[in-house]
C-alpha cells in the first residue's frame, strides 16, 4: 500500500507498510480480522515465507486456504479442516445408506403389488425375481436398519 492506510497486517504488526509489501494485496486493511486469524494460527513470518515461494498468480488462492484453515483450527484446535471434512464424509456415507435402505423398501413394496403367477410364463416373468431376490432384499433392507441404528449410535457418542 505504502500510501496513508497501511494492510491489515502492517496495522497488526504496528510496523510501516512499505509499497512492496506482500501482504498488502491479499490483507486490506478494511478486513483486520482476516490476517489477524491467520497470523494467529500460522504467525505472519511462516505466511511471509509462503507467499514468497508460491508464484503471484496462485498467492490469492494460498491465502483463500490459509485463512479457511485458519478458522477451521480455531474452531477445532486439533483436526481443523480436516475435523470438519470427516464429519462430512461420515454424513455423506449415513445419507447415502438411507437411500440405500429406502429404495430396497421401495422395490420391496413394487415386488409385492405386482400379481405373482403360480406358473412361470417365459424369460420376462417377474414371479420368479421376487421369488429368488426379495429375501436377499428383505436381509439388505433389515441388515442396513442395524448398520444405519449403529451409526446413529456412534454419532451420539462422538
Amino acid at each position: 500500500m505504502g500510501g496513508n492506510s497501511p494492510c491489515a497486517s502492517c496495522k497488526l504488526l504496528r510496523r510501516r507498510c512499505a509499497k512492496d509489501c506482500i501482504f498488502a494485496p491479499y490483507f486490506p486493511s478494511d478486513d483486520p480480522h482476516k490476517f489477524a486469524i491467520v497470523h494467529k494460527v500460522f504467525g505472519a513470518s511462516n505466511v511471509g515465507k509462503m507467499l514468497q515461494e508460491l508464484p503471484i498468480h496462485q498467492r490469492a488462492d494460498a491465502v483463500s486456504s490459509l485463512v479457511y484453515e485458519a478458522n477451521a483450527r480455531v474452531r477445532d484446535p486439533v483436526y481443523g479442516c480436516v475435523g470438519a471434512i470427516s464429519y462430512l464424509q461420515n454424513e455423506v456415507s449415513q445419507l447415502q445408506m438411507q437411500l440405500a435402505v429406502a429404495q430396497a423398501e421401495i422395490l420391496c413394496i413394487q415386488m409385492q403389488q405386482e400379481p405373482v403367477m403360480p406358473t412361470p410364463q417365459g424369460p420376462d416373468d417377474k414371479s420368479h425375481f421376487l421369488h429368488d431376490n426379495l429375501p436377499q432384499y428383505l436381509n439388505f433392507a433389515s441388515s442396513s436398519n442395524v448398520i444405519q441404528d449403529s451409526f446413529q449410535r456412534e454419532h451420539i457418542w462422538t
